[in-house]
């Protein structure tokens, strides 16, 4: 990690502060983006949470969650935040273009830039670097870093909130190899400063609709193809899958987990066409290395159980082609 007395000593006093995270943010993207913006505000920082593209409904209810500007609805507000700010903080994301056009304008920024992240080979962007692929979640990282910075007195509900919800989803329930000792110590400290873990988890995984748990059905029982060879779940989607079910942002989180609930199966895929190309999620069991599978293949890539690529063949191509690469490593996958 960088020095933190720097960073500490630049915080001091208050800045014009942006703070942003990837495209279609997740539940510890907004979690970590959310727990900064809280701590930063009681220093008296004038923050701000700019997202590319929209989040998830289910994410809807986060405190803070009024405050955010979303770039696709108003890049030339968001543009001139950007313009206009001294130090911004980049959470849950490794590289720029994981931004797209909000990324360049970053970039492009003389502001102190901050990276606080938990995925593998970051670029080099960052002033300071807060960076480690042993946290289960940058929500993780937050936490650690107000520790740091010596403000463990200034966590309250609402952060303890967005980080607690960061690391549960990031865990998959804490249920990921990554769930540390340390991650349940976090979560008992939360725990004590008055979180309703009932209600985050309700608010997250228990607020379907019942269009998208119709969706969800469709999917297992329509879409999803079982290789037991290779030990591998695929679900694949068309554009008209998602039009037939009036698919919204987030809709599909969590649906690339379902295949892995299957006894025996170390890899599931899904494969959706988006209006940019077909973008791919990978998650898998064990030590199969899903990172290096969406690096080397899909130009993509995240963590060792879970990342994501991205193809410019259709769909179904892109199917082919993920079970072409994959038959060569059959014997990873049948350890």
């Amino acid at each position: 990690m960088s020095d933190i007395k720097e960073l500490k000593e630049l915080l001091s006093v208050p800045h014009k502060i942006v703070i942003t995270t990837h495209q279609r943010p997740d539940g510890d993207a907004m979690g970590s983006s959310l727990a900064l913006y809280h701590y930063l505000k009681q220093n008296n920082h004038d923050t701000t949470v700019i997202l590319p593209t929209e989040y998830p409904a289910f994410l809807g209810w986060m405190p803070g969650n009024a405050s955010v500007v979303i770039y696709e609805k108003e890049p030339k507000k968001c543009a001139l935040l950007v313009e206009e700010s001294e130090i911004i903080f980049c959470a849950d994301f490794n590289k720029l273009d994981r931004l797209d056009e909000l990324g360049k304008i970053i970039e492009a920024s003389p502001s102190v830039k901050v990276l606080i992240d938990h995925h593998l080979e970051p670029n080099d962007f960052a002033t300071f670097s807060f960076w480690s692929t042993l946290a289960c979640s940058t929500a993780e990282l937050v936490f650690d870093f107000i520790i740091r910075m010596g403000d463990r007195k200034l966590l309250n509900k609402e952060i303890a909130t967005c980080i607690y919800t960061g690391i549960l989803t990031d865990t998959d329930r804490f249920r990921i190899p990554t769930t540390s000792p340390i991650v349940h110590r976090i979560a008992a400290e939360l725990l004590e400063l008055g979180i309703n873990h009932t209600m985050i988890y309700e608010e997250v995984y228990e607020t379907f609709t019942e269009n998208r748990l119709r969706f969800f059905g469709f999917c297992i029982r329509e879409k999803m193809q079982i290789n037991k060879d290779l030990k591998t779940g695929i679900i694949s989607l068309e554009t008209e899958d998602l039009k037939r079910f009036y698919i919204q942002t987030g809709d599909t989180e969590g649906l690339v987990n379902y295949p892995l609930w299957i006894k025996g199966i170390r890899l599931s895929v899904l494969i959706i066409q988006r209006p940019d190309g077909v973008k791919l999620s990978f998650r898998s069991k064990g030590d199969f290395d899903v990172n290096e599978l969406a690096n080397k293949n899909f130009r993509g890539g995240g963590h060792r159980n879970a990342a994501g690529g991205k193809s410019m063949l259709s769909v179904a191509e892109t199917r082919e082609q993920l079970i072409s690469i994959l038959a060569p490593l059959k014997k990873q996958l049948n350890p």
